[in-house]
């Protein structure tokens, strides 16, 4: 999915999912939401935290999504830290099942953002990485730096 792409607008990243795990497969999934809850979206108040995706009776559920109190919403507030339904097709849903109980994988939400005025996340299929993983990333990602820097010297 393209961020340039008509009808998108980014609400939110986590950068925290590529650093701890090393992701697969990505659905797009719409969300069960309050009217108070795409305000503040709209506003830009959400952060992941810890968030993840649970598998429950054929439904998967966004767990530890915070959305911000939403300040013009009267008496009807929305509660920061409940568990938001996830809109996907019933095959996705148990494909998504099966890989979590079998191959030991988790599902970790990546991007939330606007398409076409309706809030989607983008969730991914993820194996944990080790410390070590995350160092080799840490040490690829700084030698990719320091030679872009000094090819930019000579140009």
């Amino acid at each position: 999915m393209s961020d340039r792409s008509a009808g998108v607008k980014l609400i939110a990243q986590n950068k925290k999912a590529r650093h701890l795990y090393e992701l697969l497969d990505f659905y797009e999934a719409g969300m069960v939401l309050t009217g108070s809850e795409v305000k503040s979206l709209r506003a830009g108040k959400a952060s992941f935290k810890d968030g993840y995706v649970a598998v429950r009776g054929g439904e998967a559920w966004l767990i530890g999504l915070f959305i911000a109190p939403y300040a013009n919403a009267g008496y009807s507030q929305h509660d920061p830290d409940r568990e938001r339904k996830l809109l996907l097709h019933a095959t996705e849903i148990r494909q998504l099942r099966v890989k979590i109980e079998q191959k030991g994988l988790t599902v970790v939400p990546v991007k939330l953002y606007f398409k076409n005025s309706k809030a989607k996340i983008e969730i991914a299929l993820g194996r944990g990485k080790n410390v070590h993983d995350r160092r080799a990333d840490l040490k690829d990602r700084d030698i990719k730096r320091d030679t872009a820097q000094e090819l930019a010297k000579y140009k």
